[in-house]
């Protein structure tokens, strides 16, 4: 694959992209973790679904946006799934967990029909559901490259606070920290991650990658910094091995890329217990 990478442009794109989201999907989905707001991801995913099947629709009946980028499409109905997260959860301030599936609900809804509208599935919709090696164009590579600039900065200007609403959101209010801002801010980066990383790992499978190494990073880190270093080393795992499974084996990146996150996972898990036991054995 390494000398395949050299000769084909569009596995430059994809494994460059790869290394991208491996990166920015697992630094925000520890804040999200520890938020315990994790499945905003999925919410998130199918509002984008709903996103890429209007384009698509719209690419055949407008000559108008016969030409767009359905990644564009995807953000922005991502992006306003997350305002109206926020809205709900205001609105149901007691019971704010129901703004989740109201939005996923509503997303799959949407989607569905735009799908139908669009003649049902196609292999450029699958592609966005599944994820593909050969689908990334430099146009994707380029926007998903300004995104991982902004999450990066914005991470690490906000860190602090981030980490307070994270943890304790009672007293980063009392400290003047102004909460609401910054979890649109960090709804919003969600939303863009999540709609940029369809491309690679596909809509249906995304939120996996801001989860699944996570959850294996919090099984060995000592410390919340710890835990997104080591989140991101398997998140990049996941997607090089996943990548390489998928080109050599010729399946979808997706797939490869969310077994490999679970296999990493299970191997932190057993790690654990098995260290846990020496541990005993030696006090």
């Amino acid at each position: 694959m390494i000398t395949a990478i050299y000769q084909y442009e569009f596995l430059q794109n994809t494994f460059i992209t790869g290394l991208l989201i491996g990166l920015i999907a697992p630094l925000l989905g520890t804040f999200l973790v520890v938020r315990r707001l994790s499945l905003i991801a999925d919410a998130l995913s199918h509002v984008t679904l709903s996103g890429i099947a209007a384009s698509l629709y719209l690419s055949k009946t407008t000559a108008m946006f016969a030409g767009l980028n359905p990644l564009f499409f995807g953000m922005g109905f991502s992006v306003i799934g997350s305002i109206l997260i926020e809205r709900l959860r205001t609105v149901y301030s007691h019971y704010q967990e129901l703004a989740i599936p109201i939005i996923l609900s509503g997303g799959i809804g949407v989607g569905v029909i735009f799908i139908s509208l669009a003649d049902g599935f196609n292999t450029e919709l699958l592609n966005y559901l599944f994820g593909s090696v050969s689908a990334v164009t430099r146009t994707d590579l380029a926007v998903i490259a300004v995104i991982s600039v902004c999450v990066i900065a914005i991470v690490i200007l906000m860190y602090k606070e981030l980490f307070l609403l994270s943890f304790d959101e009672e007293h980063a209010k009392a400290s003047g920290i102004p909460s609401k801002v910054i979890h649109f801010i960090f709804i919003i980066m969600i939303a863009l991650v999540i709609a940029a990383s369809m491309r690679i790992v596909g809509i249906l499978l995304v939120s996996a990658l801001m989860t699944l190494p996570v959850a294996a990073g919090m099984r060995v880190a000592s410390g919340f910094k710890k835990t997104i270093f080591i989140s991101i080393l398997f998140g990049e795992t996941s997607v090089i091995g996943g990548l390489a499974s998928a080109y050599y084996l010729d399946l979808a990146p997706g797939g490869t890329i969310v077994v490999i996150a679970i296999v990493i996972l299970l191997g932190a898990i057993l790690y654990k217990r098995i260290y846990h036991k020496i541990q005993l054995k030696i006090h």
